[in-house]
């Protein structure tokens, strides 16, 4: 289906990328990885509290990702890893000189976002934080090669778009 060997989900917290994840997941039959799982305890108890987190919080959250995006390329395997990867230096750290990492940004409006925030159940990240995110989002430059996917439709339906877009993009190089 793709030159990819790893998709990475990024965008601000709300944005779908667990749900879309798991849709994408189940659509190409690759496994999922959620980048929340490998936050250390002291982060998730900072962001329930409301704190955001320092990029000093961030590198060794980063790092533990990046470390299995390598473990899932060396044994020649696929994974779809969803993770903030607000900054261009977070990404330079999850996708660096890895031409098999293609990125996807869920795009939505802070509106958007924020409703699908308030319906969420059992989150530590706290709606508090949504301005801090989107200050923070520095969105992808051409050179990182993004997809970009609006938010707007089923969960099947943006992964269905996130699939075709890969499929496109094998057909045309």
């Amino acid at each position: 289906m793709s030159a990819s060997t790893v998709i990475l989900l990024m965008g601000v917290s709300g944005s779908g990328k667990s749900t879309i994840g798991a849709a994408l997941s189940k659509r190409l039959g690759w496994p999922y990885a959620d980048a929340d799982e490998f936050h250390p305890p002291a982060n998730v108890v900072k962001m329930s509290a409301g704190q955001p987190l320092t990029d000093e919080d961030r590198w060794p959250w980063l790092q533990a990702i990046a470390a299995h995006i390598d473990a899932v390329r060396e044994r020649g395997g696929h994974v779809i890893v969803s993770c903030s990867a607000l900054k261009r230096v977070y990404r330079d750290i999850l996708i660096g000189v890895r031409k098999d990492v293609r990125l996807v940004l869920l795009d939505g409006t802070k509106d958007e976002i924020f409703a699908r925030m308030s319906a969420r159940k059992d989150h530590f990240m706290p709606l508090s934080l949504l301005d801090s995110q989107f200050a923070t989002l520095e969105r992808p430059g051409a050179d990182e090669r993004p997809l970009v996917v609006s938010i707007d439709g089923t969960p099947e339906e943006i992964a269905a778009r996130i699939e075709a877009d890969l499929r496109r993009d094998v057909s045309t190089s």
